[in-house]
């Protein structure tokens, strides 16, 4: 399986509001009524981050879980990408290279609002994954891949991996006490899980096949991700040790990041089933899959609210 810009793939779609214009008596004479004014974008409910190029740029979306409500949070000229949310919900992390050549990590309200950059290496640093009060993220300041942990303020960076091979793709379950990654030290792409503080480095698929793109189930007892075992690149679950891995998307297509539902029921993952990236939801047991976007650009890299 091949990654786009040293990164693994994925994003969501656009639903517009349409008001009616209905024809009320006034005076004697039927007029058109004024369109009622759009009512606000939900910004205090349950909502999917994403990124998506169709604004001719990548750039952070918003989009509720049915699909029919989209916005885009950024609306900057540079790259805007991996959203990933904070535990309570009141903030997205993400990666941009706003401010330069190089990608560097930036925390803004859910609305895009007050953005604070906080890494400011002239390497890449990507791919940030919330733990409590701190955040992990990707960078390459010290030569390779590497993974990385900070204060949620930017202070404190301090380097968790020492691999001469590729370790990315970190994200922390909810209890911020393991961080899952990829790495391919094992000469294959795998999912490995350590200790928030770097130790007890462990390889938990441990297959000949590629794994990748892990995410956390909410009670940090199981993991989604990637694997092509059955020829394409598939959503799978397993326990958080390896065990009981099952596939949810055995539709042909390739799949890519997923990200859970705040109650634990429903994966929102990219897939390029209908010919481009685009988001849909399913069943944590592969039942039901709904197309969230439509869109002919890719939406990729989806992030469920807490």
């Amino acid at each position: 399986m091949q990654g786009r810009n040293g990164k693994w793939h994925a994003t969501v779609l656009l639903a517009a509001a349409v008001v009616c214009s209905g024809l009320v008596a006034c005076g004697g004479g039927d007029e058109a009524a004024a369109p009622a004014p759009a009512s606000p974008f939900p910004y205090n409910g349950d909502l999917i981050a994403f990124q998506s190029d169709r604004d001719g740029n990548s750039e952070i979306y918003l989009v509720t879980p049915d699909g029919k409500r989209t916005t885009n949070i950024t609306r900057n000229s540079a790259d805007d990408e991996d959203p990933c949310w904070s535990p309570d919900g009141t903030k997205i992390a993400f990666g941009s290279d706003r401010q330069g050549s190089q990608f560097d990590i930036y925390v803004m309200n859910v609305d895009g609002t007050s953005v604070v950059r906080l890494t400011t290496d002239p390497a890449d640093d990507t791919g940030p994954g919330w733990c409590n009060d701190k955040i992990v993220f990707r960078s390459q300041r010290d030569g390779q891949s590497e993974i990385y942990i900070m204060d949620s303020d930017g202070s404190n960076q301090t380097r968790l991996t020492f691999d001469p091979d590729t370790d990315n793709e970190p994200v922390c379950c909810p209890d911020s006490l393991k961080i899952a990654f990829f790495s391919n030290r094992s000469g294959n792409g795998d999912v490995w899980v350590m200790d928030i503080d770097g130790s007890n480095q462990v390889n938990v698929t441990n297959n000949p096949a590629f794994e990748c793109s892990p995410s956390w189930s909410p009670d940090c007892t199981q993991l989604s991700g990637i694997t092509d075992r059955d020829g394409s690149d598939d959503i799978y679950v397993m326990n958080a040790n390896g065990s009981g891995l099952t596939i949810v998307t055995p539709f042909g297509e390739d799949e890519f990041a997923s990200s859970w539902s705040s109650d634990g029921t429903r994966l929102v993952f990219d897939t390029n089933h209908d010919g481009n990236w685009e988001l849909y939801t399913i069943n944590v047991d592969g039942t039901n899959p709904v197309r969230l976007t439509k869109n002919a650009a890719d939406d990729e890299y989806p992030s469920w609210r807490p």
